[in-house]
């Protein structure tokens, strides 16, 4: 029931941003708070993931403000969301040309990159919001600096990304399961062993997370544990490669 609610309220945000001038019709009494109740309303639905229609307030903000970074960002993030990625990046970059030192802006823009696989294009824009250092959400530019690295094959690079986002905010599960992997394939087993058990007490578990536990939990012989991550893994993900990984090593 909360969703409705929250955007009843953005909409009652929007209205509040018009008036009616008799024989002139409905003017905006306030541009600026009538662009920002509309890139409001966008996001709310986009939240909802009514993409469809969080389009239609995010173009009423840009008619406001042509030059709104926020709203040529929502229409992107929108975009990239209805795998329309030619427009995604057009308001990306967009965005960018108003405030193109914006982090917010630039760790967006970088995962889309990512996401494609430009993996050069996307360490720059993550390099350049990590130098941010008021940015609220620095910790997360650092951990997709990591992932970028890992997935151009940087190991180093991606571990000492991985340990800076960590030392900014301890709390990301994602870093601590990559940190995991990454002190798995060195063979250093007590530090991934102990990543690991951070990561599960913070977040939930997909496919590659455990078979990873598994295989830790049996180089420290923790049976019980290693049980209990193959009967999840063999329950929840069994079409999985690492479901068919885990009954090969028990054959």
């Amino acid at each position: 029931m909360f969703k409705p609610v929250v955007a009843i309220w953005i909409l009652s945000l929007a209205l509040t941003g018009c008036v009616t001038t008799g024989d002139q019709g409905r003017k905006p009494a306030d541009p600026q708070a009538a662009r920002d109740a509309y890139i409001q309303l966008g996001l709310g639905y986009m939240q909802q993931g009514e993409t469809d229609r969080a389009k239609a307030p995010l173009s009423e903000a840009l008619k406001l403000d042509p030059s709104s970074a926020s709203a040529h960002t929502a229409l992107a993030l929108v975009y990239q969301q209805e795998g329309e990625y030619p427009s995604a990046e057009k308001h990306f970059r967009s965005a960018l040309r108003v405030e193109g030192d914006d982090p917010r802006i630039l760790n967006n823009y970088g995962a889309f990159l990512l996401s494609q696989e430009r993996f050069d294009e996307a360490l720059e824009h993550f390099e350049k919001a990590s130098t941010d250092t008021l940015y609220s959400e620095r910790s997360r530019v650092f951990e997709n600096l990591g992932l970028t690295h890992r997935m151009m094959g940087n190991t180093e690079q991606a571990k000492v990304s991985f340990e800076r986002a960590l030392r900014l905010n301890s709390r990301h599960p994602r870093s601590m399961l990559e940190l995991a992997r990454l002190e798995f394939q060195k063979q250093n087993y007590v530090p991934a062993w102990d990543y690991y058990r951070r990561f599960e007490q913070l977040s939930g578990q997909n496919a590659a997370s455990l078979w990873l536990g598994v295989q830790l939990a049996r180089r420290f012989e923790d049976h019980n544990r290693a049980a209990s991550y193959a009967l999840q893994l063999r329950r929840l993900y069994p079409s999985s490669a690492e479901a068919r990984a885990l009954k090969e090593s028990e054959s």
